[in-house]
């Protein structure tokens, strides 16, 4: 009988050692292949190795933490924010430069600045565009100008989160401080007048229309001449579009959709004009 030649169970080491780098190999081009953690590539791959885990893999991550899904939505969250953040800003632009092209058409254009920063539009009148002295009763060329200013705001109405109006007196002698409630009274009813005009002639919710009375609390000029005075007279109107990123930017919103028993918005209360208020002796009479 012969005798077999020694070696060739060398070569049968050599094949099984080759068989199983081979598959290391493909294990790890699959590792490779759902690097973006795809859920169903991997539930597959667990799959193949053990059958019986699937079910507790599937209900592992349905108790807690976050599943391949989630991690794609996040991303896609992501992308879409910043998608929709791009859109907000090319609106408030749009907006603003439609407010400027406006105004530069209207006979009232000397009284009347804006100014754009990040996120948000400001626009200062005189408020003898909208005013009579002393008087919180909408002058006619103030009614014209903000309904076409109404018409402007309305078509972006969607990418705005907050309009806030401000009015401000002057101090009319410059070595007696005004009285506090008139010159409050006067300024917050300036206010409130344009506000209450924005609300009824365009669709944007009246949460979103803010309103404060600085009185003669915020000067841009001195109070020392007839001229300055007329400087610090004036009704401001910040136009602040949305930020998807900030989470309170629909805070008003969510405080009355969430608290129990929150009012319901309701219509608009019918317009109406006010009868000016005349201003004491050393109030914020116009010269």
């Amino acid at each position: 009988m012969k005798r077999k030649k020694g070696g060739e169970g060398g070569a049968n080491w050599m094949d099984t050692y080759g068989d199983m780098v081979t598959l290391l190999l493909c294990f790890f081009v699959l590792l490779y292949s759902i690097s973006s953690v795809d859920e169903k590539k991997w539930l597959a791959l667990v799959q193949s190795f053990n059958p019986n885990a699937i079910y507790d893999l599937t209900e592992t991550s349905g108790e807690g933490g976050a599943s391949a899904e989630d991690y794609e939505g996040m991303g896609m969250e992501e992308q879409n924010a910043e998608m929709e953040q791009e859109e907000i800003d090319e609106a408030i632009e749009q907006l603003y430069q439609a407010l400027i092209q406006y105004t530069q058409s209207s006979s009232a254009e000397s009284s009347i600045d804006i100014v754009k920063g990040d996120g948000y539009v400001f626009i200062s009148f005189d408020d003898a565009v909208f005013f009579n002295g002393d008087s919180y009763v909408l002058r006619d060329e103030g009614v014209q100008l903000l309904t076409n200013i109404c018409s402007i705001l309305d078509g972006k109405r969607d990418f705005i989160d907050e309009i806030r109006v401000m009015g401000h007196t002057a101090q009319a002698n410059p070595d007696r401080p005004n009285t506090p409630m008139v010159d409050r009274f006067l300024s917050s009813n300036r206010a409130t007048e344009a506000a209450v005009f924005l609300q009824q002639h365009t669709q944007i919710k009246g949460e979103r229309i803010v309103t404060v009375g600085y009185g003669q609390h915020r000067p841009i000029d001195s109070n020392a001449t007839a001229e300055t005075r007329s400087h610090n007279r004036r009704v401001e109107i910040v136009i602040t579009g949305l930020n998807v990123e900030d989470m309170m930017g629909d805070a008003v919103e969510q405080y009355y959709t969430t608290r129990a028993g929150g009012p319901e918005e309701t219509g608009s209360p019918e317009y109406s004009t006010a009868e000016g208020a005349p201003a004491p002796d050393g109030q914020d009479t116009q010269d």
